[in-house]
C-alpha cells in the first residue's frame, strides 16, 4: 500500500479553462469554433448536417399532413355532434398547415441553401487554398502614404507669431 502511494503521480492542477464556466464567458466566435471542432471530431460534416436537416423537414411535413387530416375528420365529427359550433371548428384543421410549411422550409433550406454551405466547406478543405485564418488573408494591404495630398501649412506652424510679448509692469 505504501508503494502505491509513494509511486502515485501527483495530481494535475485544475484547469478552469475546460469548465462550463469558461465556455460561458467565451466569445460567440470562439464558441462556434469549438462547436465546429467537436462536430468534426465526432464525424459530423456539413453534408451530414444537410441530410439531417432535410430528413427533419420530411418528417415534420409528414407529421403536419397527418395532423391536418386528423383535425379535419375530428372537427367534422364534432360539428355533426354539435351543429351550432360549426362556424369556427370547421377551420381548425388549418392549424396542421403550420408544421407542413415549417417542414417544407427545412427541406428547401437543406436542398438549396445548405448545399451552398457544403460547397464552401469543401472549398476550404482544398489544399491549394489559403486557410481561413491566414494572417495574409485577414490583414489589410500596407498603407500608401503617397496617396495623401501634402498641405502647405501645419497646425503648429507659426503658432507663436501672433502672440504679443507680455507687458512688463
Amino acid at each position: 500500500m505504501r508503494q502505491i502511494l509513494a509511486t502515485r503521480e501527483p495530481k494535475e492542477d485544475f484547469d478552469w479553462g475546460n469548465t462550463w464556466v469558461a465556455e460561458m464567458f467565451m466569445s460567440h466566435a470562439e464558441q462556434k469554433r469549438r462547436r465546429i471542432a467537436m462536430e468534426r471530431k465526432s464525424g459530423i460534416t456539413p453534408e451530414i448536417k444537410r441530410y439531417t436537416e432535410m430528413k427533419a423537414g420530411v418528417i415534420l411535413t409528414s407529421t403536419g399532413i397527418g395532423v391536418t387530416i386528423f383535425l379535419f375528420f375530428l372537427m367534422q365529427g364534432v360539428i355533426q355532434a354539435n351543429p351550432g359550433s360549426g362556424a369556427i371548428l370547421q377551420y381548425i384543421f388549418l392549424a396542421g398547415l403550420i408544421p407542413i410549411f415549417v417542414g417544407l422550409a427545412l427541406i428547401f433550406n437543406g436542398y438549396f441553401i445548405s448545399k451552398k454551405l457544403v460547397e464552401i466547406a469543401n472549398r476550404q478543405k482544398e489544399p491549394n487554398q489559403l486557410p481561413a485564418n491566414d494572417p495574409k488573408q485577414l490583414s489589410s494591404p500596407a498603407p500608401d502614404t503617397n496617396e495623401f495630398k501634402s498641405t502647405p501649412f501645419s497646425v503648429t506652424e507659426h503658432s507663436t507669431r501672433h502672440l504679443k510679448t507680455p507687458d512688463k509692469k
